[in-house]
């Protein structure tokens, strides 16, 4: 069973996801999307659906992180890709979780690696039913071993 802490993180991964996500499709600024989160989501009750207590500044930290690396980030995801495949061409959410993964990676060492691949998989395998996971997985996994190398 999760720690209080540990579920606090999850669910500040998946609503940054979920913000990434909205910042994308809807052209929104990460500064007002964080303020909305907090506000509104974080922890409450929208359309019936409880939303889990969230760790906001950890959700704040990976949401402006994901944003002010993006430049780092895509073009690794980008060679990741198969011939002629663009990042454009992913779906917006699994671009979401791969640039929340990999700032994590890339940023937060305090963070172990098995547990950003295992949370940003978990959460892949919540949105999706085909092999976006396991894409997903081998993305971050290959992250991870450059980013990482000390630790494995």
């Amino acid at each position: 069973m999760k720690s209080k802490k540990t579920q606090a993180r999850s669910a500040a991964r998946l609503a940054a996801i979920q913000a990434l996500y909205q910042m994308e499709t809807a052209g929104v600024g990460v500064e007002s999307t964080i303020q909305e989160f907090i506000a509104h989501r974080l922890g409450n009750e929208i359309d019936g659906v409880n939303f889990h207590e969230a760790d906001a500044e950890f959700f704040a930290d990976i949401l402006r992180g994901a944003i002010e690396a993006q430049s780092r980030i895509d073009p690794y995801i980008e060679r990741q890709l198969a011939k002629n495949w663009t990042l454009a061409r992913l779906d917006a959410t699994a671009r979401a979780i791969l640039r929340a993964g990999l700032f994590e990676l890339i940023q937060r060492p305090d963070v172990p690696f098995c547990v950003v691949i295992d949370e940003y998989v978990e959460i892949a395998n919540d949105f999706f039913d085909g092999d976006e996971p396991r894409f997903i997985n081998a993305v971050l996994d290959a992250a991870a071993r450059e980013a990482r190398k000390d630790e494995l």
